[in-house]
């Protein structure tokens, strides 16, 4: 019986010379022990610094600071697209109502979740 020579292929693979069905009890044996100690510790410690130390923290201005929210759900938008006659997706997120506390209009506007990016943003009276 002569095992099977082992041959790494680029990505580290093992690779054969002959089919797996075609192999004996022992060759198998072999095989799935050979594949199983490849010297890598199971789950080393690693631990890496970062590069750059990140000190202050940035304030993000999104011009709702002079606006109250008046109204919150979670809603998907859509948008009917003329040429294919279907609506499209446009986001799913937050939609508010935030009214203005100096000249009392109301806005509509909607966040997309992750990204947090408008995709809706409408002044009413």
């Amino acid at each position: 019986m002569c095992s099977p020579s082992k041959v790494l292929d680029s990505h580290g693979l093992l690779l054969l010379q002959r089919p797996v069905a075609s192999l004996g009890p022992t060759e198998l044996r072999w095989l799935s022990s050979s594949s199983q100690d490849d010297g890598a510790p199971d789950s080393p410690e690693v631990h890496f610094e970062p590069v750059v130390r990140l000190t202050e923290k940035v304030e993000t201005k999104t011009n709702e600071e002079l606006e109250e929210q008046t109204f919150k759900m979670r809603a998907k938008l859509f948008k009917f697209d003329r040429e294919s006659r279907e609506w499209k997706e446009r986001g799913t997120g937050e939609v508010r109502l935030l009214k203005h506390k100096e000249n009392s209009k109301t806005r509509l506007v909607m966040r997309r979740d992750k990204t947090l990016k408008v995709c809706a943003n409408h002044y009413g009276e």
